[in-house]
């Protein structure tokens, strides 16, 4: 019996996948570990890896193509089995072709020439496929020598270089007859010319960007939220973590502020259970372990959006634990994917735009969490100091809550807590 390779679950949410791109060919030799598909999910593009060795017997869904969880996609030979005479999934879906005419393939039996070539990732195709750009002409420089979306705007911006040089060579060639000098008239240049993104277009909703959008409707029509907002002194802290960072330089580890704001967020929230807890419907669930999430930001060429990494049990780790998870989870994101387990059971967000120079912005609830904390940058600024105008470092943050678990009492009280962390960080070291 052929082993089926099935539609994963790839996220706790994800109920539908769209294959973006198959990687192999019916009749390829495969083995463990070996890159099938690019899986587009409610969450993220991610890559579909073999479990087995063996030969593909059959590709049974498209590129673009969306199925529900657990529908086989694909079937492999075993080495110890013969595959199949035809790759269908019947010999009789196979149309009888005719004497004079060439056989005719289901749609079932995608072909080498279909699905061969380099990686490409979702972004880079459908701008190769806007501007005719021949994907095989380009030497990708993402992961794995993957083509990404800058590749193809090089390559776009390259042809039309050459075929402006082109066209001015050909003119220079051509005699032009003398002309009557006509009247002088104003012509109006753009100042910068278009790029090729200035055009109207539709582009389709991944699923991604669908679900996303699905669901932070719901959160702000279900969840009635309220937000509360703080200023903090960051004196000690950007003090604190340039001294460590001088220490850890040769390990190689540098904290970011996220970090720290991390372990003040885990350390309140140890204190402070309401913000441990999610909304039952006729209860409040109180959660044990304080997992805290991060918002990552994923890049266009992995289809863009924003998935939540989850730090387990941050109350108990140490900024050096917290600094390396954030930037695994960061980068194992941005390049091939967060597991569900890696995206699961967080119980508060962190979502900083404070790293992008954002002053100051609320975000959206994350459900099943009960609230988000939005943070803005540290921003050098005149301040007063023990009475007296100083220059310093303060930091605006906002809580976005839901009342059906928060109160604004038990707000202000998480915010003192993480106020007097923040403004005290020493104690984040014991």
């Amino acid at each position: 019996m052929p082993i089926e390779i099935t539609m994963p679950r790839l996220s706790d949410t994800m109920e539908v996948g769209t294959i973006l791109h198959w990687h192999v060919a019916v009749g390829d030799e495969v083995s463990s570990g070996d890159l099938l598909a690019d899986i587009e999910t409610d969450k993220a593009t991610m890559e579909l890896q073999s479990f087995d060795d063996g030969k593909v017997e059959s590709l049974l869904i498209n590129e673009g193509e969306a199925v529900d969880v657990g529908t086989i996609i694909a079937t492999i030979a075993s080495e110890d089995e013969e595959p199949t005479a035809d790759n269908s999934p019947s010999s009789s879906d196979i149309p009888v072709a005719k004497e004079a005419e060439a056989p005719t393939a289901t749609v079932h039996t995608p072909s080498q020439k279909q699905y061969g070539g380099p990686r490409v990732s979702p972004v880079a195709r459908r701008l190769a496929e806007e501007h005719g750009v021949d994907l095989a002409s380009i030497q990708g420089s993402g992961p794995s020598g993957r083509i990404i979306k800058r590749d193809v705007l090089q390559q776009v911006a390259t042809e039309a270089t050459t075929c402006e040089t082109t066209a001015a060579a050909e003119t220079t060639k051509v005699p032009q007859p003398v002309a009557p000098a006509p009247i002088a008239t104003a012509v109006v240049q753009p100042l910068v010319a278009s790029s090729p993104w200035q055009q109207d277009r539709s582009v389709p909703l991944s699923n991604m960007r669908q679900i996303i959008a699905k669901r932070l409707v719901e959160s702000k029509q279900t969840i009635p939220h309220y937000q509360v907002t703080m200023t903090f002194n960051m004196d000690p802290l950007m003090e604190m973590r340039k001294t460590l960072n001088v220490q850890l330089a040769a390990t190689g580890i540098k904290l970011s502020v996220n970090d720290f704001i991390v372990r003040c967020c885990a350390l309140s929230m140890a204190t402070h259970p309401e913000f441990n807890a999610s909304f039952g419907g006729d209860c409040i669930h109180y959660h044990g372990p304080v997992n805290v999430g991060i918002a990552i930001a994923l890049p266009e060429e992995r289809g863009g959006g924003l998935v939540v990494g989850s730090i387990k049990h941050a109350d108990q780790k140490s900024l050096r634990t917290i600094s390396q998870e954030s930037q695994y989870l960061s980068k194992k994101a941005r390049e091939t994917g967060l597991s569900p387990e890696e995206m699961g059971d967080t119980t508060f967000t962190i979502s900083n735009l404070g790293m992008f120079g954002v002053d100051n912005f609320t975000a959206i609830i994350n459900p099943p969490n009960s609230a988000i904390l939005a943070v803005g940058s540290a921003v050098e600024k005149p301040v007063v100091r023990n009475g007296e105008l100083a220059v310093g470092h303060e930091m605006t943050a906002t809580l976005s809550l839901d009342h059906r678990v928060i109160d604004g009492a038990m707000a202000a009280l998480y915010l003192k807590a993480l106020k007097e962390l923040i403004e005290n960080p020493a104690s984040l070291l014991v």
